[in-house]
């Protein structure tokens, strides 16, 4: 399959396993799944059962003991360290449960950085935080330092911060655990707006299933397992 056709993300029969005393554990079992561009897909399941590996191994943080993993078209699996770290700087957005924001930063600080490191003009990344700050609903905040941010606040920064590569990808982690239920749906309508905006394919690890019909399809993990995704909307309705 050329990358030009194939899915924004992708993993085949991927399997990673650790070490545990004289054997091993299996975090993922025989993981397939594909994402395409302007997918948004939730990945829920009970503690334990791989959510957060399979997210490590997508977002190319952790290799895989056997599988594929591709990027944009891009196999993953074959690139040395340093290409890998090229790949998820360019093509991986990541959204971490906690915004772990830089204290002495600005908002639009914690988003130029970032384009600083992949040798962007300042004038370019300071038009692009800007245009971020502003879509995500933060265009009088960017010269506010985290503590002066709510907590939704400071996970709109760091989903504005996640988009500034442009990604292929975006993996996020529990976007919504430390906030109250109006400020969590806001973060999932506003992660349904940059996927459709930006056809970024999207993948959220979430346990407020309350949302679940805001994204494309669900898919459940269990024992590290991952069933093939269904439409959200009719998962929705047989709960």
């Amino acid at each position: 399959m050329s990358a030009l056709n194939a899915p924004a993300l992708s993993l085949t029969n991927v399997t990673l396993e650790y070490p545990d005393g004289d054997g091993t554990v299996t975090a993922l079992d025989r993981v397939t799944m594909d994402v395409e561009a302007g997918e948004f897909v939730s990945l829920v399941g009970p503690s334990g059962s791989g959510k957060s590996s399979l997210l490590a191994v997508a977002a190319t943080l952790v290799r895989p003991t056997s599988g594929l993993v591709r990027i944009a078209g891009e196999d993953a699996t074959v690139l040395s360290d340093k290409a890998l770290a090229t790949l998820r700087r360019d093509k991986v957005g990541i959204i971490f449960q906690q915004p772990n924001l830089l204290a002495s930063l600005t908002a639009a600080e914690q988003l130029v950085i970032g384009d600083h490191l992949r040798g962007k003009s300042p004038r370019a990344a300071a038009a692009r935080a800007a245009e971020l700050l502003e879509i995500t609903g933060l265009e009088g905040s960017a010269k506010k330092r985290p503590h002066q941010l709510s907590g939704g606040q400071r996970q709109r920064v760091n989903i504005a911060r996640a988009l500034m590569a442009s990604p292929s990808v975006l993996l996020v982690d529990e976007p919504t655990a430390a906030l109250d239920h109006e400020r969590s749906e806001s973060i999932v309508r506003l992660l349904r707006q940059v996927t459709d905006e930006f056809q970024v394919a999207t993948v959220m690890v979430t346990h407020d299933t309350e949302f679940v019909p805001l994204t494309d399809a669900v898919a459940t993990m269990r024992d590290g397992v991952l069933a093939a995704a269904v439409p959200a909307l009719a998962a929705a309705g047989a709960r």
